[in-house]
């Protein structure tokens, strides 16, 4: 009886061992890594461009740095919605993360939107200097608490706008009266005015054909823009007055960047600005290249004299009714230079 009995309580035991062994083996199963957080990159540029390019880098190099814990699609080409649909996706929890043009996000914030001033920037090195100055940081911060916790990462160049004309462009007396199709802002406009020309607030769409028909007689836009919108095809002249640099803000959203732990800030921040640095060289090499390219296609690439240029737009960057920054603002801009 003892004999069976001691038969029984052993059995029992290592019954008892396999159902903890079962329990300890489902541990692991239990600590598994979690799932990736998922975020939305959306911009409006094309997937040939550098900015495009240069997004893929960065949400690939995120998903490497934090092990796997962020995964973050691109939405390239306004798959997402135009501009304005993306910033205010920031808000709506629709998107994470963008790119927006420095003159679009000044509705929000209106000294960012200095950075497309006309000769605001002597050249791209002023702009570099700028990207990393205390006074970007400055105007981040105001754009921030704007926003309601938005958060500015980095500005990346997006080229210097030179006017196409088929006709040359040597002194501003030459664009007075020029029907000149430029984007519908402010910031646009206040060179338009200075010079003299019309301004014709055209559809980017219908640049081309507006173009052809002669509804216009010029345009302006940075060198890579004018190569892939094929407007060199339609006007003689290039003509280097690289009279704005736009620039593009990436921003990330308050509930996402909230949501991220310091360590990962970190890592975003640490990302998206070297995206931004080598997006902003790429773009930089291929205006220089792109020179002799036009002239190849058989256009005048006429490097201007800028001085006339700049100095009439001078007085409307400290005292005018488009501003949208102090004199303060303005002096430290210009002491980056």
């Amino acid at each position: 009886m003892k004999k069976r009995w001691y038969v029984l309580v052993s059995a029992l035991l290592a019954c008892g061992s396999v159902f903890a062994g079962g329990g300890k083996e489902s541990a692991p199963a239990a600590a598994q890594k979690a799932e990736p957080v998922k975020l939305k990159w959306a911009h409006v540029y094309e997937t040939s461009e550098e900015f495009h390019k240069w997004a893929l880098w960065a949400a690939d190099e995120i998903q490497k740095r934090t092990n796997g814990a962020y995964q973050i699609e691109v939405f390239p080409a306004s798959s997402l919605g135009k501009e304005s649909d993306i910033v205010q996706g920031l808000s709506l929890g629709s998107v994470d993360i963008v790119y927006a043009g420095a003159a679009f996000i000044g509705n929000t914030y209106g000294p960012i939107a200095m950075g497309e001033a006309p000769f605001m920037f002597t050249g791209f090195d002023h702009f570099q200097k700028y990207a990393k100055s205390p006074f970007f940081q400055e105007l981040a911060d105001g754009y921030a608490k704007a926003s309601g916790g938005n958060k500015i990462t980095s500005v990346t160049y997006y080229g210097a706008r030179c006017v196409t004309s088929n006709k040359p462009i040597n002194v501003p007396a030459d664009m007075k009266g020029l029907k000149i199709r430029v984007p519908n802002a402010p910031l646009y406009l206040m060179f338009t005015e200075a010079v003299g020309a019309n301004a014709a607030p055209i559809a980017f769409a219908e640049v081309y054909l507006a173009l052809q028909q002669h509804v216009v007689d010029a345009q302006e836009n940075p060198l890579p823009t004018i190569q892939a919108k094929k407007f060199y095809e339609v006007q003689k002249y290039i003509n280097l007055t690289q009279h704005i640099v736009n620039n593009l803000l990436t921003i990330v959203s308050s509930n996402t960047w909230n949501k991220l732990s310091d360590a990962n800030k970190k890592i975003f921040a640490d990302v998206l600005i070297e995206a931004s640095d080598k997006c902003s060289v790429a773009i930089s090499k291929a205006e220089g290249d792109l020179v002799t390219w036009f002239e190849q296609q058989g256009n005048i690439v006429n490097k201007v004299d800028r001085t006339p240029f700049i100095e009439a737009v001078a007085p409307s960057l400290k005292s005018s009714p488009r501003m949208t920054w102090t004199l303060e603002q303005y002096n430290k801009m210009q002491a980056l230079r």
